[in-house]
């Protein structure tokens, strides 16, 4: 399996993924850990990829998505973007509609 299939093989198997430099338990960037808290305090349940454990997935991924910097989030196999954007969603409140909507939840 080349690494396109691996990446599009993740985002088929979760609902939510957090590409991101290191694990939420040990993030490896501030970028990442940001992202990560985000996603928790939003509820979200989220798979992440390590793309420092992962070195094929780290050098593909940003032409995967034509984004250039981790972390890179991805709900429903579309990439949302990176850390600033999802504050940007939490901080509006958009970030715990989308992951409630992934879950089947309806918050209205």
């Amino acid at each position: 399996m080349d690494v396109n299939e691996r990446i599009k093989a993740v985002l088929a198997a979760h609902p939510i993924v957090l590409f991101m430099k290191g694990t939420p338990q040990f993030p490896m960037c501030g970028f990442s850990a940001r992202a990560a808290q985000a996603l928790r305090e939003s509820h979200a349940t989220f798979e992440t990829v390590n793309v420092l454990a992962d070195p094929e997935i780290r050098a593909a991924l940003p032409h995967y998505a034509n984004w250039p910097t981790f972390p890179q989030l991805f709900i429903q196999g579309e990439l949302i973007g990176g850390c600033d954007i999802v504050e940007d969603l939490k901080a509006s409140g958009e970030l715990v509609r989308m992951v409630s909507d992934v879950a089947g939840e309806s918050h209205a």
